[in-house]
């Protein structure tokens, strides 16, 4: 099963667009989104996809996002962390702002993978066996070019691509 997983968009349609082009033309139909898209606007965008979206510390926490996200697909996720399986795989995603939560998360052994943001900073590590991926970011000021990565979370393949 493969994945899109992305962050830090800060408000870049442009973007934004690009990378939902590319998950399009591979048949990738669900995306996670590990915080800090910013505008409530942003989120029709997602519109077609399963979407996984974890409130950073730029997304105002209320419940205009999560409801707009819900308007567009039943099956769609916004919270602070979300933890659960996708391809029978266990997954946990979260923005990675709240101090202690990423180390939670990897540190409770129960994820075979565990996505996150926030530090705009491409990672692929495996510690003990838990893969962690940050895919970049796609908008906001930043070091490294902006990208996301698709997963395949059966294969255990990441793929960072570059916008």
């Amino acid at each position: 099963m493969k994945i899109g997983v992305l962050s830090d968009t800060h408000d870049n349609l442009a973007n934004l667009l690009a990378v939902l082009e590319i998950c399009r033309e591979q048949q990738i139909d669900t995306v996670i989104h590990c915080g800090d898209l910013t505008g409530l606007e942003m989120v029709s965008h997602f519109a077609g996809f399963r979407t996984i979206f974890t409130f950073g510390n730029m997304d105002h926490v209320s419940g205009a996002i999560k409801k707009r996200f819900e308007k567009i697909g039943k099956d769609n996720y916004a919270g602070l962390v979300f933890t659960g399986a996708l391809g029978g795989v266990s997954i946990a995603a979260t923005h990675s702002h709240i101090e202690g939560k990423l180390m939670d998360l990897v540190s409770s052994q129960r994820y075979k993978w565990v996505f996150h943001g926030h530090t705009h900073l491409k990672r692929d590590e495996i510690i003990h066996g838990l893969r962690i991926v940050n895919p970049g970011a796609l908008g906001g000021l930043g070091r490294e070019p902006r990208s996301f990565c698709i997963a395949n979370l059966l294969t255990e393949d990441v793929e960072f691509i570059r916008i």
